[in-house]
């Protein structure tokens, strides 16, 4: 038999033993919660700091397209009004014989002032912000069909939605570089156009029929990353699928209920 000293010795050790495991468990959860913590602040402060950058690079890319929107319209777009008229005031005293050849050219000239125009309009963010998403997109596709680069096609389904300038800037340019590589690497000659809008959110859908490429084997080039930099400032789903000869696909989810709940 133990005697009562014994007893309340092994007791003593117990609770001792219990208030240690105690206290390694709550300082153990602790420390984990206040690790969690640091790493959750360091994954935020990361997370602002790329949407800062991002935002910086893309401000800087807005404003060097507005600049370049300006100067075609107000230097460009001058210099071939002026042509414009030169060759009316030097047709007056041509003979009929000379006269349609010279209307040719003034057709050519006023085409493209207006292609010029088209693409100053297309650059300005300001321009973009005013007009909207639906414009802006409608005349880009109709500037493509005119010159006779591509085919294009745009389907709108859905009551449409406002949605903030900015946000109608950056999907405009994110698929304005879509349009972009479509037309210089895909060698397609149709490009389809979706938009749907529902009450939660706008779909927005872009195909060609081009050769398409094989996405494991691209790496993320600079058109890529704008776009998906650009969606992820305006919170929009991004994908983009792409497979040899059969074309490339871009799809964005942007949310009504997002924007409304900010």
């Amino acid at each position: 038999m133990l005697s009562k000293e014994e007893i309340l010795l092994i007791i003593y050790f117990v609770v001792v033993i219990l208030l240690l495991t105690a206290f390694v468990i709550v300082f153990f959860v602790v420390y984990q919660r206040r690790k969690n913590k640091m790493l959750q602040e360091q994954f935020e402060a990361k997370q602002r700091f790329e949407r800062e950058i991002s935002q910086s690079r893309l401000e800087m890319q807005e404003q060097t397209l507005k600049n370049v929107g300006w100067e075609l319209h107000d230097n460009i777009g001058q210099l071939l009004s002026v042509a414009n008229m030169q060759l009316n005031i030097f047709s007056r005293n041509l003979p009929e014989t000379e006269k349609t050849s010279v209307l040719e050219i003034k057709e050519t000239v006023a085409s493209s002032l207006q292609e010029v125009r088209s693409l100053s309009k297309s650059l300005n963010n300001q321009v973009i912000g005013y007009a909207g998403l639906l414009v802006s997109l409608e005349n880009e596709l109709a500037r493509f069909q005119r010159m006779g680069v591509i085919k294009t096609h745009l389907d709108i389904t859905g009551e449409k939605e406002e949605i903030p300038q900015q946000d109608s800037i950056i999907l405009f340019r994110i698929l304005q570089e879509f349009f972009s590589n479509v037309i210089k690497h895909a060698k397609a000659s149709e490009l389809h156009v979706t938009i749907a809008y529902t009450a939660q959110e706008i779909l927005i859908s872009a195909k060609d029929n081009g050769r398409g490429f094989d996405m494991a084997g691209v790496k993320k080039n600079s058109g890529l990353f704008n776009m998906e930099s650009r969606a992820s400032l305006i919170k929009a789903k991004f994908a983009l699928e792409s497979s040899k000869d059969a074309g490339t696909f871009l799809s964005l989810r942007y949310s009504l209920k997002g924007q409304q709940d900010e």
